[in-house]
């Protein structure tokens, strides 16, 4: 078994698919400034790094206007993230069979901290979680790096070789290498091979099953 003590999760397309919901409601908030969107595949990208961000450099919004269109993205998906989502398949079992071994699972998600309660208590996995850490609305705390800042220090953890950071973009692995924590990509989810396989990294999991089988054995 991987001797670590923390298994930190990132959310969206690691342990919830939220594909429909994201880039729906993107699309919206496009739309409110005239920019329509028919392929939501076209949108992908934006999936993983901060809303702001993503408004302000692939579709050159200014700030004031970025701030608005998150605002506009909220407004969408405040009322269908819940329903717009999934459980990609084996996450569940899988971490309530590492939680058997005594790892100690932590959210570590960009995503606002309510929508990440909300996720993970809609799924039944909340009590799965020694703690569940998102973005906060104040942008004190709205990138995988400054979130990952303060896990660290919420928790006291000194020894990085105790964590393993679990995710599916660059933001993830990167943010991890940047602390010295080892990082497990999932290639499930919303990042491609090419992506991850260039980003820090100790293993790449096909899915479920073999994220389990790496990190047990």
């Amino acid at each position: 078994m991987k001797d670590y003590k923390y298994l930190f999760w990132d959310l969206d397309g690691t342990i919830v698919n939220t594909f429909e919901g994201i880039t729906r409601s993107f699309a919206y908030a496009l739309d409110s400034y005239g920019i329509h969107v028919d392929d939501m595949n076209d949108i992908r990208p934006v999936i993983g790094p901060p809303l702001l961000d993503s408004f302000m450099a692939l579709y050159d919004f200014s700030e004031d206007d970025a701030a608005i269109a998150v605002e506009k993205y909220r407004e969408r998906y405040n009322r269908t993230y819940l329903d717009e989502s999934s459980l990609y398949d084996g996450i569940k079992e899988t971490i309530q069979r590492l939680s058997a071994l005594g790892f100690r699972h932590v959210l570590a998600t960009a995503k606002p901290q309510h929508f990440a309660d909300g996720l993970l208590s809609h799924y039944g996995l909340a009590d799965s979680f020694h703690y569940i850490a998102g973005a906060s609305l104040d942008k004190s705390r709205n990138s995988k790096t400054k979130v990952l800042a303060h896990i660290i220090d919420t928790l006291g953890i000194t020894d990085m070789s105790e964590v393993v950071m679990i995710g599916d973009r660059e933001f993830d692995l990167k943010g991890a290498h940047s602390f010295g924590i080892d990082a497990i990509g999932v290639l499930y989810g919303f990042g491609s091979y090419e992506e991850l396989s260039s980003s820090p990294h100790i293993y790449l999991a096909k899915d479920t099953k073999d994220l389990y089988n790496y990190i047990r054995w």
